[in-house]
């Protein structure tokens, strides 16, 4: 539970980082061609707050989607 939303459960996503080489066509070039393909992670955008869970302050990690939405109430 260390990189995952309290509310919504959002954790980090694998994905790839392709590297390219050459210009695009659309700018007078021949194409570009995929040199490589790298594994990498997408991270959620966590914070951590301080919200009243159950009538008590509590300290935890939200992600910005759900902070901006108002799904928690911060404490003081």
């Amino acid at each position: 539970m260390a990189r995952e939303c309290y509310i919504c459960k959002k954790k980090p996503m694998s994905g790839r980082s392709i590297s390219r080489r050459g210009m695009a066509k659309s700018k007078g070039g021949v194409g570009q061609r995929t040199t490589g393909k790298t594994l990498r992670r997408f991270s959620p955008n966590l914070q951590s707050v301080s919200a009243l869970i159950d009538g008590k302050t509590k300290k935890i990690k939200i992600c910005a989607k759900c902070l901006k939405a108002g799904k928690i109430k911060k404490s003081i």
